[in-house]
């Protein structure tokens, strides 16, 4: 850096008679002034820059420094020597904490021959739809019929008469949507299998019944629809906790989705009574009918469907 410096020569000579006096600049380069003195006459006052002087407060901050670092560093060794303490005698927090932990995770599944057999025939069983122009399914709901009134003659396939058993309109195949095939099984293993209790539901002769009842046999394929999405039936292998329960009971019994289904309406009809429901409510009755299900399911004693514990409302 530069600086200027302003040298004054006074020059006399004689011009009119008067003495002249003229300035001379000059620049010239100081190294001998420091790099941020100011003058005397600065009015700031600022002390002339020292490099000793800095030097001595660079070390004063360095081990200023130092020794907080130090400070905060065995701060931190103690700190984690605490937390691993905690960890090991509590048998890891945040394992118990972490959502991600093994205990939530489910491990896969494995289906032993049997189960994997009889899956497979339940799966098939899904995948029918209900077609009304097939004769094994009109005999299917000729025998329905024969089941729930044995002492009156079979109606025609469109007939009014359905209605009475509650079917929607005159023709129950179109009833049937997204239940399948298999929802008209269940109903005739319930008939079958459990013929106090279906006749009980179908007649509605127990409790105090709403004025607007729910339809019986609409109802029962709702039925097959909600065990389905419960079990996790539709996936390729049931991976929820109630899916992979109910394969252990399907195991034990080949028929545990039918024995289930007979369970869950019968429980159905019961959910009904106590929450005195009308039509408009059903809905939120599946649900309920829904939730005690799996709750039932997860019973460590409940080894076959016979071991729930709803299963004792049914009278065969």
């Amino acid at each position: 850096m530069s600086t200027t410096n302003l040298r004054r020569r006074l020059h006399h000579g004689d011009v009119d008679g008067r003495k002249n006096e003229h300035v001379d600049i000059s620049s010239a380069d100081s190294l001998n002034e420091p790099l941020l003195g100011k003058s005397n006459d600065d009015n700031f006052g600022s002390e002339v820059y020292d490099p000793r002087k800095q030097d001595l407060w660079d070390d004063d901050m360095k081990k200023e420094q130092l020794h907080w670092s130090f400070l905060f560093s065995n701060l931190i060794t103690q700190w984690a020597q605490w937390l691993a303490s905690i960890i090991v005698s509590s048998g890891s927090i945040f394992g118990r904490l972490s959502p991600f932990s093994s205990e939530n995770q489910i491990n896969p599944v494995y289906l032993s021959p049997l189960q994997e057999q009889r899956l497979d025939t339940l799966r098939h069983r899904l995948q029918i739809s209900f077609d009304g122009s097939r004769i094994e399914h009109q005999d299917a709901l000729r025998q329905l019929w024969r089941l729930a009134y044995p002492a009156r003659e079979i109606p025609p396939l469109k007939s009014e008469l359905w209605k009475e058993m509650g079917w929607q309109g005159n023709d129950p195949s179109t009833d049937f949507r997204g239940g399948g095939l298999i929802s008209l099984e269940n109903l005739i293993f319930f008939a079958r299998n459990y013929p106090n209790s279906f006749q009980m539901l179908l007649n509605k002769v127990q409790g105090q019944r709403s004025d607007w009842e729910y339809p019986f046999a609409v109802a029962g394929i709702n039925v097959s629809f909600m065990l389905v999405q419960m079990l996790d039936l539709k996936s390729s292998v049931p991976s929820s906790k109630y899916g992979i329960r109910f394969l252990e009971l399907l195991g034990r019994d080949e028929n545990a989705f039918d024995h289930l289904y007979c369970v869950a309406f019968r429980l159905l009809d019961a959910q009904w009574l106590v929450k005195r429901a009308s039509y408009m409510e059903f809905n939120e009755v599946l649900k309920s009918t829904r939730t005690q299900l799996e709750r039932e399911l997860v019973l460590d004693d409940v080894l076959e469907v016979k071991d729930l514990p709803s299963y004792t409302m049914l009278d065969e």
